[in-house]
């Protein structure tokens, strides 16, 4: 009876096993030669200064926490560079609450990524690639607490984040 039950039970789990799913964020599609990756300092068009330096130390950060990949600053030294822009900035006013005091802001960011081997072949590139956080801002002069910084560094962890998971999985 048992040996009626296992032997079933093992074979879907070695189809399964075989079926080519994986656990979401575990991919790589970067060619086998790709040992060292440069992240390049990111251009900046934009108003926001820090924004760009930011996202740079936020791709670094994520390729050395979630990657086999050695980050290197010199890009003669790398397999691969990485090197991007923030093309555009938008920040505005979202909600207005005159009874709570408090209003709403979003920063906008447009962003452009490419991802160059040695030899000079694209391995990845991203032309237009939008991000959005949102932050509060108070009326109230006594309480008033300038979020908008704290909203760009929070959002250049997500473009990290976003970045190197696109690269790792060529979405």
């Amino acid at each position: 009876m048992k040996l009626t039950v296992l032997l079933p039970a093992l074979a879907a789990l070695s189809c399964v096993a075989g079926c080519g799913y994986r656990v979401a964020g575990t991919a790589n599609v970067l060619p086998a030669e790709i040992h060292t990756i440069a992240v390049l300092p990111f251009a900046n068009v934009s108003t926001q200064y820090k924004l760009s330096d930011y996202i740079a130390e936020s791709v670094s950060r994520e390729l050395i926490s979630r990657t086999r990949y050695k980050v290197v600053a010199d890009p003669a030294k790398a397999d691969a560079v990485l090197s991007g822009a923030v093309a555009n900035l938008f920040s505005s006013g979202t909600i207005a609450d005159p009874v709570k005091g408090a209003t709403g802001g979003q920063v906008v960011v447009q962003i452009q990524v490419k991802l160059v081997d040695k030899n000079g072949k694209i391995l990845f590139q991203r032309p237009n690639v939008e991000f959005r956080e949102r932050y509060e801002i108070s009326v109230e002069p006594q309480q008033y607490f300038d979020e908008s910084q704290v909203a760009v560094q929070r959002l250049s962890r997500d473009v990290g984040r976003s970045i190197v998971s696109a690269v790792l999985e060529n979405f």
